[in-house]
């Protein structure tokens, strides 16, 4: 990774003739989940591989398998605990199986695959500049941060930058974006506690955030909000006033609520010590987010790559890597991304549609890279072009690749009762892990 301020390098290698090369995964145990997707996807083996299966689906197909092959024990005292892929309610799929001795989790080894779409592939048939719709549903929970690291890997293969207002409007949507799912997370981890109090005046503040940009955009996920070259939808002084003041009445209600969240003797007594994670467990696997800032790791793409017009401000953290440290984290984050606003907010007149820029040709030969810093963490786009123009390779990265294998090390040695606190605490994505 480049330091602050610095472009990233992109490297290239020439593998052998026997599609096989020594596995980097044993001195860097984030290359584990890179190697097992290329492996997947062509067939080259990292030899000396600690973990090699496969990671979505088998080599050459397009299906989860059947007999996946989950770590088993053949000991008397030790016992296997299948939970999905099927989920109640509206869960996307995808299969735990736990390892226990008792009621304790020695194991568990996460099998997804099922939400595969073949989005990169999409990204590849037709004209990149309109595919928004598409970078919008990789998750739709992330419509904004997936959308904006979209539209800058394509500003930047039409070799144009998005700035001045248009750019201080798509900030605010993420920050918007970032708030709303934050509260979406803090009301479920009191809804796992039973603390319906909490559960009910989280979720209400959120249903008031993504109004906001309901009242904007049209849509309550912001999308259709952000396209290639500016926004589909700019915001006048009057719009600017009620969201000002929107949020100025959501933080006072916010902070009063989190003050008896993080007060309540029963949900510090689930919430402390429950599903913990190192720091140098989320640094050799190169986990980010909230999952990596509750471990004592500050990282964050909006201050190692700032977009034009970002509000200032410096990465949260907690040192103690547990479910009340991830809460946490989000509480903080969010009374952080208000000020980002009202700061952005603050001297920004009309905002016009009309005034985004005009997409010229995607440029020949091209390699793109975006990298955002979306709610759950670091989303990277990149975008390769052919000598033609067209669209020869789309990758993308969201956080929830690396940070779940962040949940299946946290509920080791934790009660399986604790695993859906936990599992919440992450909130990772099923779909943008699957892609």
């Amino acid at each position: 990774m480049a330091k602050a301020g610095e472009a990233p390098l992109l490297l290239r290698s020439e593998f052998p003739n026997d599609a096989s090369y020594p596995s980097l995964s044993p001195d860097y145990p984030a290359f584990h989940i890179l190697e097992r997707e290329l492996w997947e996807e062509t067939g080259l083996l990292p030899e000396g591989h600690p973990w090699l299966k496969p990671l979505r689906y088998p080599v050459g197909t397009k299906q989860v398998p059947e007999d996946y092959p989950f770590l088993q024990s053949d000991s008397l005292s030790l016992h296997e605990v299948g939970v999905g892929p099927v989920h109640a309610g509206v869960i996307e799929p995808g299969h735990f199986r736990f390892i226990c001795r008792g009621e304790t989790v020695q194991h568990l080894e996460i099998q997804l695959g099922y939400q595969h779409r073949n989005v990169m592939g999409l990204f590849k048939s037709g004209d990149i500049r309109h595919k928004i719709s598409l970078a919008e549903s990789i998750a739709g929970d992330t419509a904004i941060g997936h959308g904006l690291a979209y539209c800058l890997a394509v500003e930047a293969a039409c070799g144009i930058q998005v700035e001045g207002s248009l750019a201080a409007l798509r900030n605010i949507a993420l920050e918007l974006e970032r708030i709303a799912m934050h509260l979406a997370d803090l009301s479920a981890l009191c809804g796992d506690v039973a603390y319906i109090s909490g559960l009910n005046f989280f979720a209400a503040q959120r249903t008031i955030i993504i109004n906001s940009s309901l009242a904007i955009c049209g849509n309550r996920y912001g999308k259709r909000w952000l396209k290639p070259g500016g926004v589909n939808y700019g915001i006048n002084q009057e719009q600017i006033r009620i969201l000002k003041d929107t949020l100025n009445k959501s933080q006072r209600q916010i902070e009063k609520i989190a003050a008896a969240v993080f007060t309540d003797p029963g949900v510090q007594n689930r919430f402390d010590s429950t599903g913990t994670l190192s720091l140098k467990e989320v640094r050799e696997l190169n986990m980010s987010g909230i999952t990596a800032k509750a471990s004592g790791w500050a990282i964050d793409t909006r201050k190692d790559y700032p977009l034009p017009l970002q509000a200032s401000f410096e990465p949260l953290s907690c040192d103690t890597g547990d479910v009340q440290a991830r809460a946490w984290v989000r509480n903080q984050e969010i009374i952080q991304s208000f000020s980002m606003i009202y700061q952005m907010l603050e001297g920004l007149g009309e905002v016009k549609a009309s005034e985004s820029l005009e997409l010229p040709p995607v440029q020949a030969d091209r390699i793109s890279v975006s990298i955002v810093e979306g709610w759950r963490g670091r989303i990277v786009h990149l975008l390769k072009t052919d000598n033609t123009g067209n669209t020869q390779i789309y990758r993308v990265y969201d956080p929830s690749l690396h940070n779940w294998f962040g949940l299946a090390l946290a509920v080791r040695n934790e009660g399986i009762s604790d695993f859906p606190l936990c599992n919440k605490s992450f909130d990772l994505s099923y779909c943008g892990h699957d892609l």
